[in-house]
């Protein structure tokens, strides 16, 4: 595993070995391609710092956290700086578009990580038929041109353009939380909850562990009571507080084992488990194999 992200520098300068001059870290950024696109250097495997949408028709493997997604024909992919990825083209002939931008790119104009296909567990992949596939073409036409015209409001068309993007695939394939769960305050809490649970990852060398680890430790912060916190992540997610901490670290276990050099005692502590035995216990638990096993699988 590389250490920390791949920033939008590192992904131009990776492509085309130069540096946009108005990319900044301060300022929101988006930007268009079309595929096939140069690809004259090795994709790493890893996460990024930007988020990225992606039309593509041609047979297609992704990598995505600890699973592999595969398409024959064409598909919608969403990828978000919380889970590292990596696409690997199957055949040479592929068409389309991706489209990356920031979070400051949507600063003030909503929270991404509230839709599903931006959320660690949620749908990222999304087969298309050929309507489907002409129609979102459309879509990425219409930021192309707005990205290369001198309309003053351009960015704010550009950001309704991709919030398209998200509803077509969220109304292609409704989550159940969408169908059954009004907005509410329960819903508010459970994606502060959500949020502050992926800002603690990745651990690498600059955030060597996470600070966060119990339903109380997350209670305070939200400045909730735990009780509260509980009800309002049980009655959005079906599942417990303690069960998606849980899966959140297991599935960054499975990431550092594969892809840092860390041993499994610097793992375990990083993730906040006190004796590495503990942490064998929990992993072997879920995976029915210790975490040695899991690395040399």
């Amino acid at each position: 595993m590389n250490s920390g992200f791949e920033s939008l520098e590192d992904f131009y300068k990776r492509k085309f070995d130069w540096i946009p001059e108005n990319l900044s870290k301060d300022i929101g950024h988006v930007n268009v391609f079309r595929l096939p696109h140069p690809a004259n250097k090795p994709v790493p495997y890893r996460r990024r710092d930007f988020f990225k949408v992606t039309l593509c028709r041609g047979n297609s493997r992704i990598h995505y956290a600890d699973k592999v997604f595969s398409f024959e024909k064409q598909a919608l992919v969403f990828s978000n700086p919380f889970i590292p990825y990596k696409w690997e083209h199957i055949e040479t002939e592929v068409s389309g578009f991706y489209v990356i931008f920031n979070a400051n790119f949507f600063n003030q104009f909503g929270n991404l990580i509230q839709y599903e296909v931006f959320q660690p567990a949620g749908t990222h992949v999304f087969e298309l038929d050929d309507a489907q596939f002409d129609y979102l073409c459309g879509i990425f036409g219409k930021i192309e041109t707005e990205l290369s015209s001198e309309y003053i409001h351009k960015y704010d068309a550009i950001r309704n353009q991709i919030y398209e993007l998200i509803h077509f695939a969220m109304k292609t394939r409704p989550s159940t939380l969408i169908e059954q769960l009004p907005i509410n305050a329960s819903q508010r809490i459970y994606w502060l909850f959500l949020e502050l649970l992926e800002r603690q990852f990745p651990i690498d060398e600059n955030h060597t562990e996470i600070k966060l680890r119990t339903a109380s430790d997350f209670a305070d912060q939200l400045n909730v009571h735990v009780n509260h916190l509980n009800r309002a992540v049980k009655e959005t997610s079906g599942k417990t507080t303690s069960n998606l901490i849980g899966e959140r670290l297991l599935q960054e276990a499975k990431i550092m084992l594969k892809q840092s050099k860390w041993n499994v005692s610097e793992i375990a502590y990083s993730l906040g488990f006190q004796e590495v035995t503990h942490f064998n216990n929990f992993f072997k638990k879920h995976t029915e194999m210790s975490p040695v096993k899991f690395r040399k699988s």
